[in-house]
């Protein structure tokens, strides 16, 4: 009976042994989920801007500028070609400039070097490419020899001006109200300023109303 009640304490010390240094142990399993992380470097997508007006924007800034592009580059005789080589050059510095801003944004890299006023830099690249679009556009139509290529190339030319165009007004309507932000927030706050010190003097001339 004896040795009975002797294992089976010892295996009650046991168990509570193994217990308290499990308790104490380092190396206990967590219960934290593991959270993945997408992309390379630290770098993520963005779904966020993606989804948003902006970046659905560029994309089709990007896919119009190249379609545009590959048209124009399926011409092989032109005369004058003046027209033709100012709007190849239009939608392929377009379609580089803007993918490049894309991935800037969508990779939220832009965060890494806020020295750039990215807002400035994106509006001053819509508002540079609506202009240019538009004239390589109505160049382009002038001048072309009425071929199925020159055509398309005018048509997606126009198109991706008007999405252009529309980025710029967004942009500019943002860079306005980030410009004013600032400047509302300043009178506020001299506002409640003036208020507190209003609050502060007025029962000040009170007691020396009541001294005298």
């Amino acid at each position: 009976m004896r040795d009975n009640e002797d294992r089976e304490g010892f295996d009650g010390e046991a168990s509570n042994t193994s217990m308290i240094s499990g308790a104490s142990s380092p190396y206990q399993p967590t219960t934290e989920p593991v959270i993945q992380r997408h992309g390379l470097g630290g770098m993520r997508w963005d779904t966020d801007y993606l989804k948003s007006n902006f970046g659905i924007l560029k994309i089709v800034q990007v896919v119009l500028a190249l379609v545009a592009f590959i048209c124009i580059e399926t011409i092989m005789e032109c005369s004058p070609c003046g027209g033709l080589y100012f709007f190849e050059f239009v939608s392929c510095s377009a379609f580089v400039i803007t993918g490049v801003l894309l991935l800037v944004f969508s990779l939220n890299l832009h965060t890494k070097v806020p020295q750039i006023n990215w807002s400035l830099t994106d509006l001053v690249n819509t508002g540079v490419s609506t202009t240019f679009f538009f004239l390589a556009s109505i160049m382009l139509a002038a001048l072309n020899h009425r071929t199925g290529a020159e055509v398309t190339a005018v048509v997606f030319g126009f198109l991706v001006t008007t999405v252009y165009a529309f980025n710029t007004f967004l942009a500019v309507k943002k860079w306005w109200q980030s410009d004013q932000r600032p400047t509302t927030v300043q009178t506020s706050e001299y506002t409640r300023a003036r208020t507190e010190s209003r609050g502060e003097v007025e029962p000040r001339s009170e007691i020396q109303r009541l001294e005298a």
